[in-house]
């Protein structure tokens, strides 16, 4: 298994890069994971509202929703009509999985988000 490095402590990876523990996740351990991704730039505000609500959706809800559900959940949270590609300019490795990946919850096998 893979691991990072954040503020001195190592992070344990599976082997698609997602955290072994989603406990271990904090916004460190996101801006460490986008910034080892090639397609991710810096995390903004939106990247990091994207993640919370993915991590509400998991702990809360013990759901890790597609991306049609992911694009209307973030709609309502930013009271705009969204598109899939205002997500994928976000996460262009796909919001359900890069997403997922960077918001330090497990690998989502699935395909597709429709």
């Amino acid at each position: 298994m893979a691991s990072i490095e954040v503020n001195g402590n190592s992070i344990e990876l599976d082997d698609n890069g997602n955290l072994v523990d989603p406990n271990a996740w904090n916004e460190d351990v996101a801006r460490a994971l986008a910034a080892a991704d090639d397609t991710m730039d810096e995390l903004t505000q939106e990247h990091f509202d994207v993640i919370k609500w993915l991590r509400e959706q998991y702990f809360e809800e013990n759901e890790q929703p597609m991306e049609r559900v992911i694009n209307k959940g973030m709609s309502k949270v930013w009271g705009r009509k969204l598109s899939s590609k205002d997500l994928y300019r976000l996460f262009p490795g796909a919001p359900s999985k890069q997403g997922n990946r960077i918001a330090g919850l497990p690998y989502v096998a699935r395909k597709g988000g429709y």
